[in-house]
């Protein structure tokens, strides 16, 4: 085939109006050591690239341009497979190859209903760069391969081969060996569109189950480079990250705290059934995961949050938190119907935001009402006079009044809650010096033993000779109340009384000492006198009646001298209590029958009538009978003296 010839036909291939841009393109094939051959179903033909033909095929020794791309077929079967699908499908491609002319790149290409092949010599270098390629892709450990447009694979390496149990591409493409199927799939698609694809597949490989990421990109000439990475530990970590999420959202669905997780989007991604609760919101609203700003106008509508001036510059301050690079502040929402939810949030881990809503609205009651109650109990320990303080099991001092700060001359202050035991002790040293009553003292607070911590109660003599009562009593959280209280002029008084009750003792003593010599010294010339008495009486009958009526008055006064003696030493055996009633049931009607009987006779000597006017129902008492005849004559012997005759 001539030159002069082969250019009209280029011509026409190209559609190439002017004859002078055609040998402008012949020119520059040439200039690039590139010739340019069509097949035409059974013809091939060169239509550009006449010395670069020329050159071509004086090296393969080929009369015309079949017998050069017969040669080039022979040099590599590749070139073969692909020649084949260029002309029946149209499938493009770009091969290298090895020629007695150096290094040689095919790439075939449709035209219409030609198929074109250029042929251009590769630089002296290029060969050797895609060996060392070629050679760096073998060393890796995951496979990688060239596949043409059908997903069959035309270049492979080590890896891949290992991968399907093959020794050579020539093995895996006789046994009809794959990969993997979906692999194959993406290659199809990236030829057909031209566009890179990816995948992940979990498969075998060296008898363990790995994931690979396989990407396919097309590359020049039609093939598909597809290349791998194992990503087994990333993926086995996100599967664990995953589950551990899941765990997580199916446990915090149980807490009791209302918890809320805002995506990097700032929309909401996760929410909890005590959110719902809390908010009273809509299942499906909160399913189509509303932005922060929409929760917060929602509620806001709905009159469910705190009470603002500035409601856009709250609504700034909440936003704010998904810029914060840390937990933010906890702060306290006081809610309509005396509500007060405590909110907190910190940055989510993978991104946003993760919030938690307590209700602390009985907590804050029952801390109200704890403090309280510290205050009452302040204020009613602060009203004792004895000093009273709390320490505890750790031997710091948690409560104590006024009395205890005045009874150890503390400064105001310098008592304050959580003050060390032996920092107190320092305080209190100046008036009591005794080193080893505070040891005690501070082993009985910090000592866990039951034994250690019973009840105790004693007194201790301070530096100013002050006697002070000290007690210690265990409380039920582990902590001890101590007490101290000036009992000085309590031990004096009782002993001014323990003197007087002796002094007492001693007068009373003296007094039945007394009454007893009186009634002695009394009773002897009593008797004396009764029995002359007597005497006379029996014994002296001249005696003449105005001398026997002296007589007779000498022995009544001496009878009433004598009853009044054994009154007064009765009722000073009673006082002395030497003298115990004889009980016994009494009847009382008898007993004043008696007294009437014994006092009749005196009464009519002295012209008086003596009548009991009894009723048989009085019953009986419980008592002496003796001391209630005495009572009874007594009365009776009264009554005698001062009701005149005829009564």
């Amino acid at each position: 085939m001539d030159s002069a010839k082969a250019r009209p036909e280029r011509r026409g291939l190209f559609r190439i109006p002017g004859g002078g841009k055609a040998d402008a393109v012949e020119t520059g094939l040439a200039a690039f050591d590139t010739c340019l051959i069509a097949i035409d179903g059974e013809e091939v033909r060169l239509i550009a690239g006449q010395d670069s033909y020329q050159a071509f095929a004086g090296a393969f020794t080929a009369p015309d341009p079949a017998a050069l791309l017969a040669r080039l077929v022979g040099l590599d079967s590749v070139v073969e497979a692909r020649l084949a699908a260029l002309r029946a499908r149209g499938d493009a491609f770009a091969v290298d190859v090895l020629s007695p002319a150096g290094g040689l790149r095919l790439e075939g290409r449709t035209a219409g209903a030609l198929a074109l092949v250029k042929l251009s010599r590769l630089l002296a270098a290029a060969a050797p760069a895609a060996e060392r390629f070629a050679a760096f892709v073998d060393t890796r450990p995951e496979p990688a391969w060239i596949a043409d447009g059908a997903a069959r694979p035309v270049w492979v390496n080590r890896a891949w081969l290992m991968a399907v149990g093959a020794d050579s591409l020539d093995a895996a493409k006789a046994r009809g060996l794959s990969l993997d199927g979906e692999a194959d799939r993406i290659v199809r698609d990236v030829a057909a569109s031209g566009e890179a694809r990816a995948t992940l597949r979990w498969m075998a490989l060296a008898g363990a189950r790995r994931a690979l990421r396989f990407r396919a990109a097309p590359i020049e000439g039609g093939d598909v480079a597809v290349w791998s990475d194992d990503v087994t530990e990333a993926e086995t970590a996100a599967e664990r990250l995953g589950s551990l999420e899941t765990a997580q959202e199916a446990m915090l669905g149980q807490v009791a705290d209302a918890i809320a997780v805002f995506g990097p989007d700032r929309r909401l991604s996760f929410h909890n059934a005590a959110f719902a609760r809390l908010w009273d919101l809509e299942p499906a609203w909160l399913a189509d995961r509303p932005g922060h700003g929409e929760l917060l106008d929602r509620l806001r509508q709905r009159g469910r949050l705190p009470e603002h001036g500035d409601f856009n510059r709250f609504k700034a301050a909440e936003l704010a938190r998904h810029e914060g690079l840390g937990p933010a502040p906890e702060v306290i929402w006081r809610l309509p119907g005396q509500r007060s939810l405590k909110v907190a949030s910190q940055p989510h881990p993978r991104g946003g935001l993760l919030m938690v809503f307590s209700d602390v609205t009985p907590e804050l009651r029952l801390r109200s009402q704890f403090n309280h109650l510290l205050q009452v109990q302040q204020a009613t320990l602060d009203k004792l006079s004895d000093a009273v303080a709390v320490f505890g099991a750790d031997g710091r001092l948690r409560l104590h009044n006024e009395a205890f700060e005045r009874f150890w001359s503390a400064a105001a202050g310098q008592l304050a809650a959580g003050l060390e035991f032996d920092k107190v002790v320092e305080l209190a040293q100046h008036r009591l010096h005794d080193l080893q009553f505070w040891r005690d003292l501070k082993a009985r607070i910090s000592d866990p033993d039951p034994a250690a911590r019973a009840p105790m109660q004693a007194e201790i003599v301070t530096a100013d000779r002050r006697i002070v009562a000290h007690q210690s009593r265990p409380l039920p959280d582990g902590a001890m109340l101590l007490s101290f209280a000036d009992i000085t002029d309590t031990r004096r008084l009782e002993r001014a009384l323990a003197d007087r009750e002796a002094a007492l003792s001693e007068t009373e003593r003296l007094k039945r000492e007394f009454v007893g010599s009186v009634s002695y010294e009394l009773r002897t010339p009593l008797t004396t006198i009764l029995g002359y008495a007597e005497l006379l009486e029996h014994e002296g009958r001249e005696l003449d009646p105005r001398a026997r009526g002296h007589l007779a008055s000498i022995r009544a006064a001496a009878a009433h001298l004598a009853r009044s003696i054994n009154n007064v030493l009765a009722m000073a055996q009673f006082d002395a209590g030497e003298v115990a009633p004889d009980m016994a049931d009494v009847d009382v009607a008898a007993l004043m029958g008696e007294a009437a009987a014994r006092w009749e006779g005196a009464g009519r000597e002295q012209g008086v009538g003596v009548e009991a006017v009894l009723d048989a129902t009085l019953g009986l008492m419980r008592a002496d009978p003796a001391r209630l005849a005495e009572v009874l004559d007594h009365l009776m012997e009264n009554a005698l003296r001062h009701t005149p005759a005829g009564g």
